[in-house]
């Protein structure tokens, strides 16, 4: 980069410099994060607080597809999407000495947040992009640090905020009785009905869906932005850093690959026993006293083991998954705004069924499979004409302020 070089000689990656892992890793990411996400665009975000209140029965089959999604998918990867953001801060704006980048990174993060916001209230409360955005500016300022102090300071601090939240969910549970009664007196409780009452708004129309979804992102990205930024940019740290060490570029040794992918399988597993024997029991009911909620605060584990061996995978030759995921991370933005617009057109909008609180959660195991499906296959139709997802487009031609090309032949 020379000492001339400013915004407008500044273009967008091209495709022969991708970094193949990281595209594949963001297709698992955000294909991952929507088994989450779907029931919060099913459900009541306040079901969580009242899982008494469910409006299906929670039996033979429900139980194994929530057991799933919480085990298996739960922070896990948006763990993921997290630290790749990260990397992502480094590869648009470069070290913090370079004038134009930061410029250019300041811009997208601007236009990040105008379509959050966006997003957020004319469609679907669970937005991330807003806590990206603000997170990206934190992280935006720490960006030239050496990889193994961000490695350091990411993984700790995202450790010591997992045992923080861990610890407390035990003792919650299997503390001093003192402190058990105070806790338990302390959880946020919904009167009888609260839930039916949410469906019912959601299911009356427009007005009544939009008022409840713009309460709920009041409170959730005021939580998000105030709270979980906390966690969020460790998380961001820990990207950064693996990818200046080579980590994710599969240029670490084989051996570490090869102790995350134990690591994690072991925390998956014991979460696994735990969790199944906690929502088997039933709502209010302690089977584990507590240690299921210690093992399932330490998501990292298991994100780790997943990219590890992803990325064994795919820097030893699995083409197949390259060919499969890849399309979808170099259209992640896009894939996830089109995620909210195909998940609240079924459940809530006017122009669908509304089927909002309608779907158990073996239904929604049929929904999310639809949609993956969907967008494996348009993903990879899309980028063999075009060099960019729709919406990246959109977005960089806002970052860089100008028209950049779309079609393949024109970039």
């Amino acid at each position: 980069m020379t000492a001339e070089t400013t915004i407008d000689t500044l273009n967008p990656v091209r495709a022969k410099d991708r970094i193949a892992t990281l595209d594949v890793l963001r297709g698992l990411a955000v294909l991952g994060i929507l088994a989450v996400n779907a029931a919060a665009y099913a459900l009541p975000f306040a079901l969580q607080m009242a899982p008494e209140q469910t409006p299906f029965a929670m039996t033979g089959d429900n139980v194994v597809a929530h057991w799933a999604a919480e085990v298996f998918f739960r922070q896990k990867f948006i763990t993921l999407f997290s630290m790749l953001f990260g990397v992502s801060i480094f590869l648009v704006g470069g070290e913090r000495g370079d004038e134009a980048r930061g410029k250019l990174l300041r811009r997208r993060l601007f236009w990040l947040a105008v379509i959050a916001v966006i997003h957020g209230l004319a469609l679907w409360y669970g937005d991330v992009l807003l806590l990206y955005a603000w997170a990206g500016l934190f992280v935006m300022l720490i960006r030239s640090m050496k990889a193994s102090t961000l490695i350091a300071v990411g993984l700790g601090v995202t450790l010591l905020l997992a045992t923080m939240q861990g610890a407390m969910g035990w003792l919650g549970a299997a503390g001093p009785e003192e402190f058990v009664r105070q806790y338990q007196a302390n959880q946020p409780k919904l009167p009888q009905g609260a839930i039916a009452a949410i469906i019912a708004d959601y299911q009356s129309g427009w007005a009544g869906a939009m008022s409840r979804n713009f309460n709920a992102w009041l409170m959730l990205q005021g939580m998000s932005l105030l709270a979980v930024v906390f966690s969020t940019v460790p998380l961001m740290m820990l990207g950064l850093g693996l990818f200046k060490a080579g980590f994710l570029s599969g240029r670490a040794p084989m051996w570490l690959y090869g102790v995350l992918v134990v690591l994690g399988g072991a925390v998956l597993a014991l979460h696994g026993v735990l969790q199944w024997r906690e929502i088997a029991a039933g709502p209010g009911i302690e089977a584990t006293r507590g240690l299921a909620a210690l093992v399932a605060a330490y998501p990292i584990f298991v994100t780790l083991g997943y990219a590890s061996l992803v990325i064994v995978l795919v820097t030893r030759g699995a083409g197949w998954l390259k060919a499969i995921l890849a399309p979808v991370g170099q259209m992640a933005f896009t894939n996830y705004l089109a995620q909210t617009i195909i998940m609240t057109s079924i459940f809530y909008m006017p122009w669908g069924p509304r089927l909002y609180g309608q779907l158990d959660y073996v239904q929604l195991w049929g929904v999310v499979a639809l949609v993956w499906t969907i967008q494996l296959i348009w993903s990879r139709l899309w980028l063999s004409r075009f060099a960019m997802g729709p919406l990246e487009w959109v977005w960089r031609c806002l970052t860089y302020g100008r028209r950049v090309p779309l079609r393949r032949a024109a970039a």
